[in-house]
C-alpha cells in the first residue's frame, strides 16, 4: 500500500492534484481542506496518501495531514459510505465541526454535506456517536481573542471533565460547553463555564 508520495506539484485543482513522482504523474483525489493547503505549482509536496482499489478502478485519494486521513477512514466504517462521499464531506465541514455535529447528534446538518442525505446522515451518526470521544471537539478549537489554540481551548476540556465528575453523562457535558463557547462574546474560565452549565441543567 501507498503510504504517501513525495514529487513536484504538476497540477492542482479544487477536487485533485497531479504529483510527479520521478516522471510519473499521479493522479490524486482530495478534499478542499487540503487543497487550502498545497504550495504553487512547480512546488515540492508531500501526500498522504489512501488507496482505494477495486475491480475496476485503482483510486488514490490525498491529505495534507494525518488527522484528515484519519477521519475519512473513520468515515468508511459506515455503511453506504464510499470513498467520494467520504472525502466530499471532508470539503464540506471542517474535522472539528464533524465530530461536533456527530457528538451533539445533528444529522441535520450532516444531511447538508455533498452526497450524503438524512438516512445516510443519520447512519453517520448511529456508527460514529460512540467512536468519537466528545473531548475530541475541542481539540483544534481557535481561541476566540487570538485566532489561535489557547486559554478557552483549555478551559472547555477542562468544564467537560468537570462537569463529568459532577454527574453529566460526557456527551451531554460536551454539547453544553459547546453550546456556552459559542454564545458567549468572551473568553471564559473552568469555573465560569462549569457555573453556566450547573445553571442550564
Amino acid at each position: 500500500m501507498i503510504a504517501f508520495l513525495r514529487g513536484v506539484l504538476d497540477e492542482k485543482q479544487l477536487t485533485y492534484i497531479v504529483l510527479d513522482v520521478g516522471g510519473v504523474g499521479y493522479e490524486v483525489m482530495i478534499p478542499l481542506s487540503t487543497y487550502d493547503t498545497l504550495p504553487p505549482v512547480g512546488s515540492e509536496y508531500r501526500c498522504l496518501i489512501f488507496e482505494h482499489i477495486r475491480e475496476d478502478a485503482h483510486l488514490l485519494f490525498g491529505f495534507s495531514t494525518e488527522a484528515e486521513r484519519e477521519f475519512f477512514k473513520l468515515l468508511l466504517t459506515v455503511s453506504g459510505v464510499g470513498p467520494k462521499i467520504a472525502i466530499g464531506a471532508l470539503g464540506g465541514m471542517t474535522i472539528s465541526e464533524l465530530r461536533a455535529a456527530i457528538v451533539a447528534k445533528d444529522s441535520k446538518r450532516i444531511s447538508k454535506l455533498p452526497g450524503i442525505g438524512k438516512k445516510m446522515a443519520e447512519r453517520i451518526v448511529v456508527e460514529l456517536a460512540d467512536k468519537i470521544n466528545p473531548l475530541e471537539v475541542f481539540a483544534t478549537e481557535p481561541s476566540k481573542s487570538n485566532g489561535e489554540k489557547g486559554a478557552m481551548t483549555k478551559a472547555c476540556h477542562d468544564a467537560v471533565l468537570g462537569l463529568v465528575q459532577l454527574g453529566f453523562a460526557q456527551d451531554v457535558a460536551a454539547n453544553t460547553v459547546r453550546s456556552i463557547f459559542e454564545n458567549s462574546k468572551e473568553d471564559l474560565t473552568t469555573s465560569e463555564i462549569i457555573t453556566q452549565a450547573l445553571a442550564k441543567r
